[in-house]
């Protein structure tokens, strides 16, 4: 396997398994069939978002730029995935109608300036390169809704990038950014970001996003969250895999929250005040260091599954709470 191929695999098992959680010898096999329903059903979300983005019949994809320019249908869509391409090809420039481009995996270490002439780009994916940074002149592309660059090598996110103001979807997750992003934050309607697996240590102005619903964060360096602020629209958030030692105020106001997975931190206290995130349906507390529960989380009404494995808690504790929650599926 090629050193960048082995990276990119390492990177992307980070990214998406938990390979490191500390399972018993007797975790229940109930679980891995209600994982396996739930990887089933995303994967349905995406393949279905996929034909929402771009229908096949009405859109062919075009994979070479020679085809592409004898086309004598107005070409819309355009695929150079894994191609082995270092610059984006020039010619593109002549095909305006272009919304969809998929640049990934390639060995592009830039974004060329021939990119930005396609004014009517609405989802670009640019995922599995070696690119570093993110050009000012990405403001030009006003049309954007979705922007992928997963598995480069981003730092820093330029400030032009808070100009898309149309964007919906962000996802750079397996980069080396240290800071979110203070682009991010300018555009109030994104409403999915994906940051998993950087180093980021910080976390500031997310609540500006005010359209925000899906947020990934795990697999950073996060330690400390109690000076950040969530919008309160957001229902899916995953902290896991971090260095949280507090379980943080803020997360407690998000009313709306569905989804909390902040497995794999060093939480030694759940605050009684959890008791007023009404519509949490989904709570991972899996390998984090509490000895105890509040009584307040069996006000939960709508918590169907909690997990606790990898603490320090005892089985009469555990067993206690399955008795006064007979509707969630505790797993320890």
């Amino acid at each position: 396997m090629k050193q960048k191929d082995s990276r990119r695999l390492r990177r992307f098992l980070k990214s998406n398994f938990n390979f490191s959680i500390r399972l018993p010898e007797a975790f229940p096999v109930a679980f891995f069939y209600c994982m396996k329903k739930i990887i089933v059903f995303l994967s349905l979300i995406v393949i279905s978002e996929l034909h929402a983005q771009i229908d096949p019949v009405k859109y062919p994809t075009y994979t070479d730029i020679e085809s592409a320019l004898k086309s004598e249908k107005t070409v819309y869509s355009m695929s150079f995935r894994e191609k082995g391409l270092f610059n984006i090809p020039p010619q593109i420039s002549s095909l305006q109608s272009v919304f969809f481009l998929n640049l990934m995996a390639n060995n592009f270490e830039k974004i060329d300036e021939v990119l930005f002439s396609l004014q009517d780009l609405q989802f670009l994916n640019l995922n599995e390169n070696n690119i570093k940074y993110i050009p000012e002149n990405i403001s030009k592309l006003q049309k954007l809704t979705s922007f992928s660059m997963n598995l480069n090598q981003l730092t820093t996110v330029s400030p032009q990038f808070g100009k898309l103001k149309n964007l919906k979807t962000v996802y750079l997750d397996a980069n080396n950014l240290n800071i979110f992003p203070e682009a991010l934050t300018d555009i109030s309607g994104l409403e999915e970001i994906n940051l998993s697996s950087n180093q980021i240590s910080s976390v500031y102005g997310v609540q500006k996003i005010r359209a925000l619903k899906f947020l990934n964060l795990s697999s950073n360096q996060i330690s400390d969250l109690k000076n950040s602020e969530f919008p309160s629209k957001l229902k899916y958030l995953e902290l896991q895999k971090n260095a949280i030692t507090i379980f943080p105020e803020t997360i407690l106001k998000l009313k709306k929250l569905e989804f909390l997975n902040i497995g794999e931190n060093k939480i030694t206290k759940i605050s009684p005040k959890i008791k007023n995130m009404k519509k949490l349906s989904s709570l991972n507390l899996a390998n984090n260091n509490l000895e105890s529960l509040p009584q307040e989380i069996t006000q939960l009404k709508n918590l169907k599954t909690l997990i606790l494995n990898g603490n320090p808690l005892k089985k009469d504790e555990v067993e206690h709470f399955r008795k006064q929650m007979p509707e969630t599926q505790i797993y320890f």
